[in-house]
């Protein structure tokens, strides 16, 4: 197969949707030289500078085009303090010109960011699922173990009472901490007046990397370390669905350190990391569900342009240190593609597909006319700019939240997942019944390593018709029918396969399994029911 990437479906916003964001991260590269080794990053849309945080998130979009997958991980892992600590972010340019000139090299951790080591995780799991290389992950291993052990141990990241990852109080993931006055600026620092909690994003980003850190012991045949992080992420979601789920969504900010914020409804705050929390996997399905119906009744009920909140009701303008920080704006309110797509993400697999679908649409909608993305939006839809925000930049090819849409659009209506890496376990879920799509073409793959997936898609006549072309995968199928069909026949290569019927809430699917040797011929005979 050729490496090209492509979905083909005769729908001009399905069809031209991976071209549009690719063109996008296209012009968020960022080269640098650093110790006469080059490195080839993603930058942050607001900050001229490779955060972590950014490029982890990232990589789900440039993974499919990018040669160049390591070298970003390779220098948070060298750079890496001796307890396990991972840097924030480095940069080579002057972020903040006029006022900051010099073109040296440098290394920041914001002290009250609790997310960075989990991040860590994430962006060399990815890498070594796009490369396959294997001798370069076991070599990285023991650090991510040591990032990991960091957050586990470290008294500004761990709280032991009540056994979950802590920070200062920040807006959900966000870099600056709440001080009720007694800091002059944003406060990037923990000291005597922190008030400390727990934030439900940052445990459900260690829950993720301590089951991919299990997974990858368990590939190189150490099955006692894998066993190990699978037990810490069980306990970890316990703690965090016993103390942080409020019966809807999750709390906020569960504060350990006493403070009241006048004007504050924190049981009300639905805050960014929900969606991510879904596609993490550390809700039930009846939490995903429900997590999903909230943001549906917030669209209902307000008039934003759209319903990918920061978080919603946002806190009383400027306590945080800085006046720009109204409600509505930046990271206290504003709509950020980066929570639509993991809103569509997760709505691709708990039953809302239409919604899903939906989302992809008006986003796409949103910058197809004009050719620019922002990492922010007020609710009336003015995009962000360097004078109503904090940061010293506001490109309009956020990178961030596109290759988000992209990944809800790839993993979840287009429907390939890569299980494990090169495509070698593989989930085929394709939903174009959601999008009313009877046919499509697909490739999808990694540019890096030279594998991928193909499939043809056609719905006629009664039944689904499936051509996958992959090499060497153990595959399992889980595919949406058409509203109110069953399967009643399901063959493979001409023979008949043992199948499963399902509902994922209302929503019908038909599930079976098989390996793959380059090529299946899948047909699914249907009816109505």
């Amino acid at each position: 197969m050729s490496q090209e990437v492509f979905v083909k479906t005769g729908n001009q916003f399905i069809d031209n949707f991976y071209p549009l964001i690719k063109s996008f991260l296209m012009q968020d590269t960022m080269d640098v030289l650093i110790d006469n080794k080059p490195i080839r990053g993603y930058r942050s849309p607001d900050s001229r500078a490779i955060w972590i945080r950014d490029y982890s998130d990232m990589m789900r979009g440039f993974k499919y085009f990018e040669t160049d997958i390591k070298s970003v991980v390779e220098h948070f892992a060298e750079t890496q303090a001796a307890n396990g600590r991972i840097f924030d972010y480095f940069a080579t340019f002057p972020e903040k010109p006029p006022c900051e000139r010099e073109n040296w090299t440098k290394y920041v951790r914001v002290p009250v960011e609790a997310d960075v080591e989990y991040r860590f995780v994430k962006a060399a799991f990815l890498s070594w699922q796009a490369s396959g290389d294997d001798l370069w992950m076991e070599h990285l291993l023991p650090q991510l173990e040591k990032a990991l052990g960091y957050v586990l141990k470290h008294p500004w990241r761990w709280d032991e009472t009540l056994q979950l990852v802590k920070r200062a109080y920040t807006i959900d993931t966000w870099d600056f901490a709440y001080t009720a006055g007694k800091h002059d600026w944003l406060q990037f620092q923990i000291d005597e007046n922190t008030y400390w909690g727990v934030m439900h994003g940052d445990n459900s980003g260690y829950y993720e990397a301590f089951l991919l850190l299990a997974q990858l012991y368990n590939y190189f045949n150490q099955t006692g370390k894998s066993n190990f992080w699978r037990n810490k992420a069980e306990m970890l979601k316990t703690q965090l669905n016993k103390l942080c789920w409020n019966g809807n969504f999750y709390t906020h900010f569960l504060k350990i350190t006493p403070v009241e914020i006048p004007g504050v409804d924190e049981s009300a705050q639905l805050s960014l990391s929900n969606p991510m929390a879904i596609n993490r996997g550390v809700t039930t399905h009846g939490m995903a569900v429900s997590i999903l119906q909230e943001y549906l009744k917030r669209k209902a009920q307000n008039e934003a342009i759209f319903e990918w909140f920061s978080i919603d009701p946002p806190f009383p303008s400027g306590i945080f240190g800085d006046e720009k920080l109204v409600a509505g704006a930046y990271i206290n309110g504003g709509i950020f593609p980066l929570v639509g797509g993991e809103l569509a993400r997760a709505a691709f697999d708990h039953g809302f597909e239409a919604y899903g679908v939906d989302i992809l649409k008006r986003y796409y909608d949103l910058i197809s006319g004009t050719g620019e993305t922002y990492l922010w939006y007020f609710p009336d839809g003015t995009p962000a700019s360097i004078d109503t925000g904090t940061s010293p930049e506001a490109m309009p090819t956020d990178g961030w939240g596109s290759s988000t849409m992209l990944y809800a659009l790839f993993e979840g209506l287009v429907g390939i997942q890569d299980l494990q890496k090169l495509y070698e376990k593989i989930l085929i879920s394709p939903k174009w019944a959601a999008a009313g799509i009877p046919h499509a073409d697909v490739q999808i793959g990694y540019k890096n390593s030279g594998r991928s997936v193909a499939y043809t898609f056609d719905l006629r006549d009664g039944q689904i018709r499936l051509s996958v072309q992959a090499p060497r995968a153990d595959a399992r199928f889980h595919i949406l029918l058409p509203e109110h069909h069953v399967a009643k026949a399901v063959f493979i290569n001409g023979r008949p396969g043992d199948f499963l019927n399902t509902l994922v809430e209302k929503s019908p699917y038909v599930d079976f399994q098989t390996g793959i040797e380059d090529k299946a011929e899948i047909e699914i005979k249907i009816e109505a029911r």
